[in-house]
């Protein structure tokens, strides 16, 4: 037998799975601190949301029923970064006006296909064949023509809840009159042609609809699309007052609690031998518990199902308008809801609001947050939170929030009391001893977030933070 030697022929060492005791040697010698970690940060979301009991693991959030069709524009729901169509709503679509049959719009709302757009895509060619309609959920598109001598001009600009492309259902034949190009980041539905057809086929009245569309009555609304309440005022004697109830949504959005969770090993010989002066399970402990926490700030950020970033309504997200983030942005932003409580921004975000209210003469106030001065504007205080991303092209986004649950606001939701609980929402199991000595803990937390109502938070895009040249 040949044994080969050389680099190739070393065995593998096994994975380290626990603390070494060289390194808990450090904390049994010398005067010295307890372990650091960089990646802790302020983290302010955390601190400044209440924190809502969500027991069975759910939190339902009811709203009062909205109807909004015939306004002229198509609304959406939002469930995380996924969007849907109210199939009622359909209705705004000339063909589909006047028809009732929900089930068949639904039908036609769940072919409805998501597509997100980035700027300067183009969407639509003016002259190709037109074989779908657009829905726009949220962003800004720009619509173009060729003018009588041959210059480009603007048609029209479209927002959130506008259309194009309606004739593209019926008509076999339809192009586009007008090129679609993107002006910002957003998001369409897209209904095709062959989509349209096989509902239509199945469906003898909406065939017959088709051939007469009729006019769809405009529902009594407030401002607010809510449906309204009636009632009378100002009135004298024995008049005859109107009756009234407050409709609920039919299906409200739940709210399912997340779970971060990560194993903690120790080995049992450290834990034996090197606990003096400092428990090595304690200081291994709090520093899980440390990351743990990052990762949750940063998924009530950017989670797709329940993060802030994803669920703040399209009506409630605006572009800046020139691009930095002007004290006239924030203005804009504070207006859109009441009682405002706080700012979340990247802190590179932070230094270009600086720079901006500085090239105006302007200097923000500081209020006292906790014993602690922070920059605000308008009295609201502007919080750091790094895990709010910056794109490559250096945007961010700016959060506006007001919290609570009394106040219809943003709040935190964890459920306290689980076994073996070592911090509110937190538990720290023991796991057992293995066949290498070593000690095993399942540290878990559970967490989500909710938006009670539409205008509680609100989100300002595409601001740029990237250092300008001298202006």
């Amino acid at each position: 037998m040949t044994v080969e030697t050389g680099p190739e022929a070393q065995p593998e060492m096994p994975q380290q799975s626990s603390l070494s005791t060289a390194a808990a040697r450090n904390l049994a010698t010398t005067a010295k601190s307890a372990p650091q970690m960089q990646e802790i940060t302020s983290r302010w979301l955390l601190r400044m949301i209440p924190w809502v009991e969500a027991k069975g693991g759910t939190y339902r959030v009811n709203r009062r029923l909205s109807h909004t069709v015939g306004d002229g524009r198509i609304e959406f729901v939002q469930d995380g970064a996924d969007v849907r169509v109210i199939p009622r709503e359909l209705g705004e679509l000339a063909v589909l006006r006047g028809f009732e049959e929900v089930e068949v719009l639904t039908a036609i709302a769940d072919r409805c296909v998501q597509r997100d757009f980035r700027p300067g895509e183009v969407l639509a060619e003016r002259g190709t064949l037109a074989k779908q309609v657009h829905l726009i959920a949220h962003g800004r598109i720009s619509r173009t023509s060729v003018g009588k001598y041959g210059d480009e001009v603007a048609v029209a600009v479209l927002a959130d809840g506008d259309r194009f492309g309606e004739d593209a259902l019926l008509d076999a034949d339809a192009r586009w009159d007008c090129t679609a190009t993107a002006e910002t980041a957003g998001t369409l539905l897209t209904l095709s042609r062959a989509d349209f057809e096989a509902v239509l086929s199945t469906a003898p009245g909406l065939r017959e609809h088709v051939r007469q569309v009729g006019a769809l009555p405009r529902p009594r609304q407030n401002r607010h699309g809510e449906a309204e309440i009636a009632m009378s005022s100002g009135h004298i004697g024995e008049a005859r007052l109107p009756g009234a109830f407050v409709d609920y949504e039919l299906n409200p959005r739940e709210y399912e609690l997340s779970v971060a969770q990560t194993v903690l090993r120790v080995h049992t010989r450290v834990a034996d031998l090197y606990n003096e002066p400092m428990n090595q399970t304690e200081e291994q402990l709090r520093l899980t518990i440390e990351a743990l926490r990052e990762r949750q700030e940063h998924e009530l950020i950017n989670n797709r199902e329940f993060g802030l970033l994803h669920n703040a309504a399209f009506k409630q997200r605006i572009q800046t308008h020139s691009g930095p983030p002007t004290p006239d942005d924030l203005d804009e932003l504070l207006c859109r809801r009441r009682g405002t409580e706080l700012f979340l921004a990247h802190p590179r975000t932070i230094a270009a609001i600086g720079r901006e209210f500085n090239a105006r003469g302007l200097y923000p106030d500081h209020v006292d947050l906790g014993g602690q001065q922070v920059p605000a504007w308008r009295g609201v205080p502007i919080l750091p939170c790094n895990k709010i991303p910056v794109s490559q092209e250096n945007t961010s986004s700016i959060l506006a929030m007001r919290t609570g649950a009394d106040n219809q606001g943003v709040i935190g939701l964890r459920q306290t009391g689980l076994p073996e609980e070592y911090e509110p929402g937190l538990s720290v199991r023991f796991m057992g001893v293995d066949e290498q000595a070593v000690i095993s803990y399942l540290v878990t937390t559970y967490y989500s977030a909710a938006v009670l109502v539409p205008d509680a938070l609100g989100v300002l895009e595409n601001v740029q933070i990237a250092r300008l040249r001298d202006r």
